[in-house]
C-alpha cells in the first residue's frame, strides 16, 4: 500500500458530508409532499423494524399528497400507527390498502423554526467539511516531515484541499438557499404561490 498522500480519499469524505446533509434536509416537512419525509419512520413488522418503502409503493400524485400503497393488507394499520406516532404531525387517511397523507400548509412560526433547524444542519455540515480539511492537512504535515512528499507537492496538495473545501462549503450554501426558498413557499395542489400572497387572502 502506497504512503503517498491520497487526495481522492479526502474528497470522498467531503462528498459523504454533502450527501448526509441532503438526506437530513430531505426529511424536513415543508408545505410540499416529499417521499423522503417518511425515511425516518420505521414499522415494527415481521419481527423487525422496517422502513415504509420496503412495505409499500410510495408516490406523490399531487404537490401536497403522499400516497402509500401497502403490499400486505395486514400491515396497513401497523404502518398507519407508526406514522401517527412519528414526529411527522400528519393524520393518515385509510382507503383499503392505500394510506393517504395530505400535507398541511406551514404556519409562519413553523417556517421560522424549520429555517433555524436547516441552518443548524448546514453549520454542522460545514464543520464536517472543515474537519476533513484539518485531517488532510495533518496528514500532509506528517508526510512532509517523514519526507514522503516534497515541499512543492505539499503546497500543491494544500491548495487542492483548500479548493475542495471552498467548493463544498459553497455547495452547502446553495443547498441551504434552495431549501429555504422551498420552506418559504405556499404549495397548493398544482401551483406555487409566493408567501406574500397569503396576506392578500389568496393562500389556502
Amino acid at each position: 500500500m502506497s504512503n503517498e498522500f491520497n487526495e481522492k480519499n479526502f474528497s470522498k469524505k467531503m462528498e459523504k458530508s454533502i450527501l448526509s446533509l441532503k438526506k437530513d434536509i430531505s426529511t424536513l416537512r415543508t408545505g410540499r409532499a416529499n417521499i423522503n419525509m417518511l425515511d425516518t419512520i420505521k414499522v415494527d413488522v415481521y419481527g423487525q423494524l422496517m422502513p415504509i418503502d420496503q412495505l409499500a409503493t410510495i408516490s406523490v400524485p399531487e404537490a401536497r399528497l403522499i400516497s402509500i400503497q401497502v403490499w400486505d393488507k395486514g400491515n396497513t394499520s401497523t404502518i398507519e400507527s407508526a406514522i401517527q406516532k412519528s414526529e411527522l404531525g400528519i393524520n393518515p387517511q385509510i382507503d383499503g390498502q392505500t394510506i393517504r397523507l395530505r400535507i398541511p400548509d406551514l404556519t409562519e412560526e413553523r417556517r421560522k423554526e424549520l429555517i433555524k433547524i436547516l441552518k443548524n444542519m448546514g453549520e454542522k455540515a460545514k464543520i464536517s467539511i472543515r474537519n476533513v480539511r484539518r485531517e488532510a492537512n495533518e496528514d500532509l504535515k506528517k508526510k512532509l516531515k517523514d519526507k514522503i512528499i516534497s515541499e512543492d507537492n505539499n503546497k500543491n496538495y494544500e491548495k487542492n484541499i483548500q479548493k475542495l473545501t471552498d467548493n463544498n462549503i459553497s455547495n452547502i450554501e446553495t443547498i441551504l438557499i434552495n431549501k429555504e426558498k422551498e420552506i418559504s413557499q405556499i404549495w397548493t395542489n398544482s401551483t406555487i404561490l409566493p408567501l406574500s400572497w397569503t396576506a392578500m387572502g389568496d393562500g389556502e
